[in-house]
């Protein structure tokens, strides 16, 4: 911030609308740079073009993040920006050249001034128009589909765009009508080595041309705010299918509407209307239509593969709503078989787990613990088939089936039994009997088991 104190010589010096006004006497306002241009040797260093750079590559950084993010491939948003940054440029100084042409091929331009775009004159229309030309003919070569990128690139663009206006405001250009407003821009004159006013490449002589209204500080600023405002978007509604980047532009125009309402310099009209204002009104309304009928929802990580699918054209609305839905389908079904695979993974998960913790569980072969467990387990089988055993003792004695059947018992009984027995194991008389072979051959009818797994003597007495 300066105080101003201008005389009246530079307050009328190369003002074409009269003095500065009388508030700016007193006021302090927002300076300009002295200069936007620094001699290295014979090279000439110039803020416009590294504000240019620096949000070029600022968008590649940041685009290729959220790419990635999205999944995509690496490497997917510098191969595009090949193609997008010289169409871009050469689209920008193209639609800025055809809009003021009367600075290039009227009665005082020269021709070839056209070709020096470090002076600055990019129009942005033309840029993101070029633009889109480049890259869509780069995700044709590259085979991911156009309209996820744009998503994934929306913000960066439009902060490497905020960035770009620093550049403006160091060459001393777009710039609003003249104010008081406290935050009015100072715009100095400038003059070369030999003392000729020189307002691009000059260094300023502190004299005062105007104070006007910072349009370049208002455009940064909005774009910034509609940057935050799509991050927040994206993470909250999940935009794709290129609504977002719809998103970017109708919020860039509406705020370039208005801005170029508060601009001053000289343009070409229509009625007397900025014929910005024409273009950003007609820009609006397309990407609105965009946004309202494209199709919902985000692509799936498959579909930004390389070759993941066919690539409609950008007119063929059906085609790209189809793939938009089929992708959606797959991306519902994709959700839902990798439901049921977590189901059976965790059940398999379980399943392993239960079957370790028996697997700990066991006592070492030999042990006394050991022994115990096989009896117990086995002594419930036992149990079962002496239960069953006596059942069959119940039926009729004289069905001769019957009687067969309770011997093979019996004896099965007895063998099981003796299989059980362990020796050298100290257990419970209660739980397993040890019966001989001799026993079990000599009288296999005699021997039944009680439901308690204990031998219980019959009626008839037992052969010495």
């Amino acid at each position: 911030m300066t105080v101003l104190a201008v005389s009246e010589t530079a307050s009328t010096a190369g003002t074409p609308g009269g003095a500065v006004p009388p508030a700016a006497e007193l006021l302090a306002y927002l300076p300009s740079p002295p200069q936007g241009v620094w001699e290295l040797g014979p090279f000439p260093l110039r803020a416009y073009a590294v504000c240019i750079i620096l949000g070029i590559i600022v968008a590649i950084w940041w685009g290729e993040k959220r790419w990635r993010a999205r999944g995509g491939e690496a490497g997917a948003v510098l191969d595009v920006a090949v193609f997008a940054v010289p169409f871009g440029l050469i689209g920008g100084r193209i639609y800025h050249v055809a809009t003021d042409w009367q600075k290039y091929f009227g009665a005082d331009g020269n021709p070839m001034d056209a070709l020096k775009i470090y002076q600055g004159g990019l129009g942005i229309w033309g840029a993101v128009f070029f633009g889109a030309i480049g890259a869509w003919i780069a995700c044709r070569i590259y085979k991911i589909p156009l309209p996820a990128l744009g998503d994934a690139i929306a913000p960066p663009i439009l902060l490497a765009q905020a960035i770009g206006r620093l550049g403006n405001y160091f060459n001393q250009e777009l710039y609003g009508r003249e104010t008081d407003v406290p935050w009015g821009l100072e715009i100095y004159l400038r003059f070369d080595e030999s003392g000729r006013l020189d307002m691009m490449n000059g260094v300023s002589s502190g004299e005062v041309h105007s104070v006007v209204h910072p349009t370049f500080l208002y455009e940064l600023l909005w774009n910034v705010a509609i940057v935050l405002a799509l991050v927040y978007i994206d993470r909250r509604f999940r935009i794709g299918h290129g609504r977002l980047f719809a998103l970017y532009v109708a919020g860039y125009c509406f705020g370039r509407f208005f801005v170029e309402l508060m601009r001053d310099d000289e343009a070409t009209q229509i009625a007397g209307i900025r014929i910005n204002s024409f273009t950003s009104a007609l820009v609006f309304l397309v990407a609105v239509a965009y946004f309202l009928f494209a199709t919902k929802g985000r692509e799936t990580a498959e579909q930004l593969r390389p070759g993941a699918g066919p690539r409609p054209w950008p007119w063929q609305w059906g085609a790209l709503r189809a793939a938009g839905a089929a992708g959606a389908t797959s991306a519902e079904a994709g959700s839902g078989t990798g439901d049921s695979t977590e189901s059976g993974e965790s059940a398999a998960t379980d399943a392993s787990t239960e079957t370790t913790e028996d697997a700990g569980s066991a006592k070492p072969a030999g042990s006394a613990e050991a022994a115990k467990s096989v009896a117990d387990n086995d002594s419930a089988k036992l149990t079962k088939d002496a239960t069953d055993a006596t059942d069959a003792t119940d039926a009729d004695p004289a069905d001769p089936e019957t009687g067969a059947q309770d011997t093979a018992v019996s004896e099965s009984a007895a063998a099981e039994t003796d299989a059980v027995a362990q020796p050298d194991t100290d257990t419970d008389t209660d739980t397993a009997v040890a019966v001989s072979p001799e026993a079990a051959t000599a009288a296999p009818d005699e021997t039944v088991l009680d439901k308690n797994g204990k031998t219980a003597e019959s009626a008839a007495p037992r052969a010495e």
